[in-house]
């Protein structure tokens, strides 16, 4: 069973969460303190952190800045601070995903599992899952993951459906609203800004994988489209 690390210091919160995670299949360990949080981390058990952003010793975002610099273990941050400056912070720092409060368990362990099954944790296997070569780009639609130039992409949630998205028509061009309507409808109060970040965030996972390539274009005024490229796995570095 999945090893979910939650930290929450709302007793009621924390225990609807380990109820509903724990009737889903997943283990849960409970921690109040961010320092514990890392303590946990650094232990290597844990398929997924849970985050709240107002932990009693330090912010979930100072937590989740140091967890980058020795963990890529995935986080989903669950927190009260609804609004886009905080949302964008939590994912330019390394969130895979980001749920306001008051919240479904049910949506939180469904979105527990996507982020899972995009990183390997999969109900099907990945020789199960049909996938697509587009160029550089091998796409596993099932399992919500994308491969580029010969590597798994460790994507956000919104990163994934972002590039899917551009993926679905190479070299066609994307606005930033048909991005936003299609990619974040369920979050209304969301702006351009964020597909910008987005966009740069992307870019950066990619040009990790194959500096010499930069397939994704900025058409100014118009929006953004990504081209295939070569499918070839000597481009990595």
């Amino acid at each position: 069973m999945p090893n979910i690390l939650l930290a929450e210091d709302e007793s009621a919160i924390a225990d609807t969460v380990i109820y509903a995670l724990g009737s889903e299949g997943f283990q849960v360990r409970h921690c109040l303190l961010g320092r514990d949080v890392l303590q946990q981390a650094r232990s290597g058990q844990f398929d997924l952190l849970v985050l709240d952003v107002g932990l009693p010793d330090m912010s979930g975002f100072d937590v989740c800045r140091e967890l980058r610099r020795f963990s890529s273990l995935p986080v989903i941050f669950l927190t009260a601070r609804g609004g886009e400056i905080d949302r964008l912070i939590g994912l330019e720092i390394g969130a895979d995903d980001y749920m306001v409060k008051p919240f479904s368990p049910r949506e939180l362990a469904a979105r527990i599992r996507v982020v899972l099954r995009r990183l390997g944790h999969a109900e099907a296997t990945p020789e199960a899952a049909p996938t697509a070569t587009l160029g550089a780009f091998e796409q596993d639609q099932i399992g919500m993951r994308i491969r580029y130039a010969g590597q798994m992409l460790q994507l956000t949630r919104y990163e994934y459906l972002l590039l899917n998205m551009l993926l679905s028509r190479p070299g066609g061009i994307f606005t930033r609203n048909q991005l936003m309507d299609s990619i974040w409808r369920d979050a209304p109060d969301t702006t351009d800004r964020t597909v910008d970040t987005h966009i740069k965030t992307l870019r950066i996972k990619l040009k990790a994988v194959a500096p010499m390539l930069d397939l994704i274009h900025t058409h100014r005024g118009l929006g953004y489209s990504v081209e295939p490229g070569v499918n070839d796995k000597s481009a990595t570095p």
